[in-house]
This record gives C-alpha cells, structure tokens and sequence, in this order.
C-alpha cells in the first residue's frame, strides 16, 4: 500500500518541480523582457565594432533608452487604471516594432555576420556596417508589410471538414468562423463593417464569434461592434466569450451580442436541423472566467451539453484550443476556436505552442474530435501581422455518408 501510493506522489513532484521553477522564472521576466528587447538592439546596430561617429553613437543610445523608458510607461497608462487609448497605441506599437527589430538583430547579428566572415567581405567594421543596415532594412519592410496585414480585411480561408456522425441531411453545412476581433484603441468601425460584409458574401448556415470581441468594455467599443448585427446567416449567430472580456466587463459583451441579435452560448447549445438531421452546436465560456470572479461565470461542458442526445453529432465553440482535451473526453466531434492569433509577429509562435496543443489549422485529439484553430480575425495589441496572416474562416461539413 504504502510502495502504490508513493509513486505516483514522486511522478508528481517530478513533474511539479521543473513547473515550478518555470512560474519562478516567468516572476522575473516583466521587468527583465523590456531591458532585453532594447538593449540588445542597441549593443548590436551600435556598439559591436561599427565604429560609428560620436554623434551617431549618443542619439542612437537616446533612441533606445528613451524607448525602454518611454515603451513600459505608455502600456500602463494606455491598459492600467486610466486606459488612455493614445497611450495604449504609442505602447503597443513601440512593443511591436521592439519585438521585430529584436529577433532580427539577434538573426542577422550572428547568421550574416557568421556568412559574411566565411565569404571574407570587407573588414570587421564593414560587416558590422553592412549587418547594421540590413536588420534596419528589414525591420523596416517587415513593420510595414506587418502593418498592412495587421489592418487589411481578413482573407477568407474556406476548407471542407468530414464528421463520421454528421447525417447526410447536413452535409454541405456552411459554418462561418470569426474570433479575436479585438476592437480596442485604433478605431476600427469601417474595418468591422468590411467585415462584416465579407461574411454575408459567404452564404452561412451559421456564423460563430468565439470571443475576444474587444479590448474595452462593451459601452465604450460599442461603435466598432455595431456592425456585427448586421451579420447574415440562415440558421443562427452563435458566440462565447473569450478571456479579454473578463478583463472589460464580460457580462456587459454577453449583453451587447444579445442585443445585436446573437445568441450568446454560455455553457449551453442550441440545435440547428436541416434534411431530417441535427448538429448540436454547444458553447462554454472561457477558462478563464472561472477565476474572473464573475457570479454566474464558468466553462462547463457537462452543463453545455444537458439534454442534448448523446448520440448526435456535437460542434463545440470554445475560446483557447487548450479546451480540447476535455472536449475530446466528451467525445465532442469538432471545437472551433481562436486566441492564438497563429502567433501574430513570428517568433512568438513558439512561446504560444508552450501553452496550447495547436497553433492554427485543423487538427485531431483522440479517436474522434477535430479542433480548428483560427488565427483570428483582428489583431491584439501591437498593430502588426508578421508571418500569421488573419483570416475569416469558412468550415463546409461534410457527412460520410
């Protein structure tokens, strides 16, 4: 007795323990990450052998230090108490244009020169020169294509997707996914409308927001969601929450998606039937509402799915992909979801894969359940796309039979 329970108490601890020192680490880096993202910039592009003249050295450091002063201080004003949107939009762009001159710097910095010294060009000041100009040059190409990306109407990307328990009577049912709008400092009412529009180009059966509408509370990014009311679809507009809108009010975005005509699925499911078959279409809030302190606020798929008929096929809407795992317990047979932004400004794909079992695209989990991932159709933050293109998807399910 004593041998059986204690090894699964040492599997425990030696898992707990590598955990640990990660969440020990991850105290640290708010305040470390900023110093990083600006100095190593500035010890590559001025003070690894360039040589520059005096003058250059001093306002180029300026820049930089000004920046890692100036970059902190806009965020907290711009996402802390006084939510001052000017703010928010001078942080999130220095943090985003940081992040790329950062990963480049640090590229090149070390690949062009390795390359340029085997090739022996020039001497070590004109590689240090030439590296220089080149992380500033594509720095430069990427924010702006970044840019455009970030604030373009999302392409629609359209895949077919086979459920063995969808009826045949369903076959050919077009879901219509958008998530991770994010409505938020820079006004983007026009860019909702355009939206907006594309989605009712796409004949939809259904049309699902899985959450992160906006960075705000409802009342004051109203003017950016209206548009989202004037979304068509011949069955029903389906939405659940994401883990911003526990950070602006939740109940506040449930009630505006209400009011403009969607129907909000919080831990419940509505049926949609076509051809003598039915798909249950289930919701569940967040995982994080659970700890947002909000009465009445929780993810629970056990409650999502009362009454419904074990026996039909199920389409889960959930925020974050990490979901699937009890989704999969479930049996459910597809979730949708977003959050990933497919990692917004490459690299930082690799950090979100250390936090959810899928970046973007279709994947499977267990015997039965496909998980979507979108990229998303807005952007968080940093006004910037680098590498993840946004998109409006168009699932058409497809019967076995």
């Amino acid at each position: 007795m004593t041998e059986t329970s204690s090894t699964p108490s040492t599997a425990s601890d030696a898992q707990e323990a590598p955990r640990s020192r990660l969440q020990r680490l991850m105290r640290y880096l708010p305040p470390v990450a900023p110093v990083l993202l600006w100095a190593v910039p500035c010890g590559v592009l001025l003070y690894t052998g360039q040589h520059w003249p005096l003058p250059v050295t001093l306002a180029g450091t300026a820049l930089f230090v000004l920046g890692l002063i100036g970059m902190p201080l806009a965020m907290a004003r711009g996402h802390g108490r006084r939510q001052q949107d000017w703010a928010a939009i001078v942080g999130d762009t220095l943090l985003g244009s940081v992040w790329v001159l950062f990963t480049w710097s640090v590229l090149l910095g070390v690949l062009l020169r390795l390359a340029l010294t085997v090739a022996g060009v020039g001497d070590g000041q004109e590689r240090a020169r030439i590296v220089t100009w080149a992380v500033l040059g594509v720095t430069a190409v990427l924010l702006a294509w970044g840019y455009a990306e970030a604030r373009r109407v999302p392409r629609v990307r359209r895949l077919d997707v086979e459920l063995p328990r969808l009826g045949a009577g369903l076959d050919g049912t077009r879901v219509v996914l958008i998530t991770d709008t994010h409505y938020g400092p820079l006004d983007r009412a026009r860019w909702s409308e355009r939206v907006c529009e594309t989605v009712n180009t796409l004949d939809a059966d259904l049309v699902c927001h899985t959450g992160d509408i906006a960075d705000g509370t409802a009342e004051r990014r109203r003017a950016q969601a209206a548009p989202l009311g004037t979304v068509e679809a011949t069955r029903a507009r389906v939405y659940v929450t994401g883990n911003h809108e526990y950070y602006s009010e939740a109940q506040g975005w449930v009630d505006l998606m209400d009011e403009l005509g969607w129907e909000p699925l919080r831990n419940r499911h509505v049926l949609l039937e076509r051809g003598g078959d039915t798909l249950v279409v289930a919701g569940v809030d967040d995982v994080t509402a659970e700890s947002s302190g909000l009465a009445g606020h929780g993810a629970n798929l056990a409650e999502a799915l009362t009454g419904a008929d074990p026996d039909l096929p199920v389409l889960l809407l959930a925020h974050q992909p990490k979901f699937i795992d009890r989704a999969a317990a479930h049996g459910i047979d597809l979730q949708l979801s977003g959050h990933t932004h497919g990692g917004q400004i490459w690299p930082f794909h690799y950090l979100v894969r250390l936090d959810q079992p899928a970046l973007a695209g279709l994947t499977r989990h267990g015997a039965r359940t496909l998980l979507y991932t979108s990229r998303g159709t807005g952007f968080w933050g940093p006004p910037f796309r680098v590498f993840a293109p946004s998109e409006i998807t168009l699932l058409v399910l497809r019967s076995a039979s």
